[in-house]
């Protein structure tokens, strides 16, 4: 497994941990608005990281760092993923992994074995083929399915989660959150998120988009904690 990115010390990758993020390459997605393009669509221009050097910097900062965090990309792409968690477990730390979704039977395993200690699972948009493709950027038809079976594994689990949208100007609607909560209603946590504008994305028409301005915001949140009012609003 290549690593193509890490992050020694973060504040913000996992509420209430002091985390290291390592970043692994391709996806099985194309959401336009995606600010990791170069890490999606050209990992080889990116440096590998020998996982050995993060090994050691963790090793040195036992008692600092609470956890890591396997981010993307979409991690569950890489079948050795499970592997990796291993690793950073031997090692004494909490292992949090982000993904879309789309690979409920290593989900399962993760959990089962023990390998993983929270996970953050993106709902891009309403459960539905037309909207969902729009918004990851590829033909989503035959992966609600898959998606809707790892919504159930998670909230039938007794490992820490979180669901969360990225509300993109162009892509969401009252309408589309409030249906989003529907699907997930009774989770432990929902996070919405601002999308982030002026940053490289897949789809280069997204990079010029402004975020939602703080009153839609304020709206969205309103919806989404009708139906679950643990929903917190992020970044």
């Amino acid at each position: 497994m290549e690593i193509k990115g890490f992050i020694d010390i973060s504040l913000v990758d996992w509420d209430g941990k002091i985390s290291s993020v390592i970043f692994l390459p391709s996806c099985n997605m194309r959401c336009p608005f995606c600010y990791n393009a170069t890490l999606v669509l050209y990992p080889e221009k990116m440096q590998i990281i020998p996982f050995e050097q993060i090994a050691e910097y963790l090793k040195r900062n036992r008692g600092w760092i609470d956890g890591v965090v396997i981010s993307g990309g979409e991690p569950m792409t890489h079948k050795d993923l499970p592997e990796l968690c291993l690793k950073i477990k031997k090692l004494g730390y909490l292992v949090k992994v982000d993904t879309n979704g789309t690979n409920p039977t290593m989900t399962k395993q993760l959990i089962n074995d023990g390998l993983v200690d929270y996970m953050a699972m993106d709902v891009k948009a309403p459960l539905i083929g037309g909207k969902y493709s729009m918004a990851s950027g590829v033909d989503a038809g035959n992966l609600l399915e898959k998606i809707r079976e790892t919504i159930n594994i998670l909230m039938n689990s007794k490992i820490e989660y979180e669901f969360r949208t990225t509300l993109v100007p162009t892509l969401h609607k009252k309408e589309d959150v409030k249906t989003i909560c529907e699907e997930i209603r009774g989770c432990k946590k929902y996070a919405l998120q601002n999308f982030k504008g002026n940053v490289e994305t897949i789809n280069p028409e997204f990079k010029n988009l402004k975020p939602l301005p703080e009153k839609r915001i304020k709206m969205f949140l309103k919806v989404a904690k009708e139906i679950i009012p643990n929903t917190i609003l992020r970044g």
